[in-house]
C-alpha cells in the first residue's frame, strides 16, 4: 500500500448550497495526469448515540424518513452545529429527541458512511446510566422512542426490520461491548 493516488484539485465551485447540505463539483487531475470531474456533497457531520440500560437493553427511535418515504428505526443521533463538539452534540440530541441523560459517556470511534460521494462523518458515543428527564425535540420533528432488549434488536436486523446503516452498525458495536469482547 505504497503507490500514491492522490488526486489533485485544480478548480472547484459550489453547484448547490441549501440549510444542510452543499454539492460541490471539482476538477482534478488523476495521477496519471488526465483530468476528470468530481461532485460530492459537503455534509456538517454528525454524532449517533449508543444508549444502553443497565439491563443491557437499547434506546431506539422510530421516525420517518422524507427521502425514503418509509418509516426507519434508528439510534438517535444528530448533524453538528457549527463549532459544536461531537459529544456536546450527542447529549443535545439525546435528551432533545428522547428524553434521556446519561451519566456516562463514552466515544467508540469514527465512520465516512459515503466515501464516494460525500464528506459525512459521524462520530459514535455510548451513553450508560440513563435517566428519563423530559423531550424537546425540535419544531418539525416527530419520532417515538422504544426500549428493546438488544437481542431482540440484533434480530430486527437480521431479518430486515432494522436497515439503517448506521444502527445496524451501532448494534452490532452494542453486541461486542456488552458481551466484553470489546472494551471500552
Amino acid at each position: 500500500m505504497s503507490a500514491d493516488f492522490t488526486e489533485k484539485k485544480l478548480a472547484s465551485r459550489n453547484v448547490y448550497r441549501g440549510r444542510l447540505l452543499a454539492v460541490n463539483e471539482d476538477e482534478v487531475r488523476l495521477p496519471d495526469g488526465k483530468p476528470a470531474r468530481r461532485e460530492y456533497v459537503l455534509h456538517p457531520g454528525a454524532a449517533v448515540i449508543l444508549p444502553i440500560f443497565e439491563d443491557g437493553s437499547v434506546l431506539l427511535e422510530r421516525q420517518f424518513r422524507y427521502p425514503l418515504g418509509m418509516h426507519c428505526i434508528e439510534l438517535p443521533a444528530g448533524k453538528l452545529e457549527p463549532n459544536e463538539p461531537p459529544l456536546q452534540t450527542a447529549k443535545r440530541e439525546l435528551q432533545e429527541e428522547t428524553g434521556y441523560l446519561a451519566r456516562e459517556w463514552t466515544a467508540l470511534g469514527l465512520i465516512y458512511p459515503c466515501v464516494g460521494y460525500s464528506n459525512e462523518r459521524i462520530e459514535f458515543f455510548l451513553a450508560r446510566g440513563l435517566q428519563l428527564k423530559s423531550a424537546s425535540p425540535d419544531e418539525g420533528e416527530f419520532l417515538e422512542t422504544l426500549v428493546l432488549p438488544l437481542a431482540e434488536a440484533l434480530e430486527w436486523v437480521r431479518c430486515g426490520r432494522i436497515n439503517e446503516a448506521k444502527t445496524m452498525l451501532g448494534l452490532l458495536w452494542a453486541e461486542k461491548i456488552v458481551k466484553g469482547e470489546w472494551a471500552v
